[in-house]
């Protein structure tokens, strides 16, 4: 029986994470979970094994470990995997996004989009050492039904999703506050607000006051963000990869101010232009409608709900063909102390 190992440093991990678990059980494969950040255990499911120590992991020696994070243990058995925990962006133009800056952690990157392949591939030629794979990206798996289509939500009233990144210079929440506000005051819409796990505590609580006021308002922090993905009939968002998980589902996106503005995006620089634009969203025009496919398409053609399947596979392929037959990693002693000294972990490798 195959071992796989996931490992989580934040909430986003899990839907990301899960549709995989899905597909090595019905393998017949052996799932379990390590956190290096206190308190995610809370998330586990009673069917989840929770591997506590690194003990536990070194006794467990997984064939593969999964994360969707930046940075790996190089000391854990088995080979590790990046499977992303966004789509590539230019979150921060000119900027080189930190999950594809190389740093001898990983052997195999299952790019979850045609941008990360691209970005990837001539790396994987330079440096020699791991090897890259369009897979497309496990999460998505989530949104596909038994039929194998995504449904489309049947709201009694319009449901708008606020979500908005953390970086500071880029987040939409201190310019949006008021308007949002109004809206839920005046509008008959429902509102979900949620944000990403690194927001500003004060912001957090300051939204998150919303929703105990109005009835129509809900704020959301959890595990898995799919059920309001799909519950939602339109995003508004600035600049996070949240943005194209939305677009996947054939659905409209309104965004503040985005750092890379595209046709299929409905983008505005005015909060007093939010309500209009929502109205439009709402409408669904045809010509934004079949933008947001073609873009969808170009970075995600995948449309069959196993991408899941597609990353075992990669694994199962690099473990016949290119485990210890590519360069090895040059070893930077300085980031391997740091991650040992992360877990608290000094022991010589078995």
């Amino acid at each position: 029986m195959k071992k796989y190992l996931f490992l989580v440093s934040l909430t986003y991990g899990f839907p990301i994470m899960r549709p995989l678990q899905n597909a090595i059980r019905a393998r017949g494969g052996e799932t379990a979970w390590f956190f290096d950040e206190p308190g995610l255990e809370r998330y586990l499911d009673a069917d989840e094994r929770h591997l506590k120590t690194v003990e536990d992991v070194m006794e467990y020696r997984p064939d593969a470990v999964f994360t969707a994070g930046d940075h790996m243990y190089h000391f854990f058995p088995g080979i590790k995997v990046e499977v992303f925990h966004g789509f590539d962006i230019d979150k921060r133009p000119g900027r080189f996004p930190s999950a594809l800056t190389i740093r001898g952690w990983f052997d195999l990157y299952c790019a979850n989009d045609c941008r990360t392949l691209e970005r990837l591939t001539p790396l994987a030629e330079e440096y020699g050492n791991f090897r890259v794979v369009q897979t497309g990206w496990p999460k998505l798996d989530a949104f596909f039904d038994s039929s194998g289509n995504i449904p489309q939500p049947c709201n009694v009233r319009p449901v708008i999703l606020y979500s908005s990144t953390f970086t500071t210079w880029i987040t939409s929440t201190p310019y949006l506050y008021d308007e949002i506000s109004r809206l839920a005051r005046e509008r008959d819409w429902e509102w979900i607000i949620t944000f990403h796990p690194k927001m500003d505590p004060a912001t957090v609580e300051r939204y998150k006051a919303l929703s105990t006021e109005l009835p129509n308002v809900a704020f959301y922090e959890g595990d898995d963000n799919v059920p309001i993905l799909e519950k939602s009939d339109v995003m508004l968002c600035d600049s996070s990869s949240i943005i194209f998980e939305f677009l996947y589902l054939d659905k409209p996106v309104v965004t503040f101010r985005n750092t890379m503005p595209g046709d299929y995006l409905i983008d505005i620089d005015d909060p007093a232009m939010l309500e209009s634009s929502l109205e439009t969203a709402l409408e669904r025009p045809a010509d934004l409608m079949s933008r947001i496919r073609a873009k969808m398409d170009s970075m995600h053609p995948q449309r069959d709900g196993k991408s899941s399947e597609r990353v075992l596979a990669a694994v199962d392929d690099f473990c016949a063909n290119w485990q210890g037959r590519l360069r090895k990693k040059k070893v930077d002693l300085f980031r391997r102390f740091k991650a040992r000294r992360r877990l608290g972990y000094y022991k010589r490798i078995r």
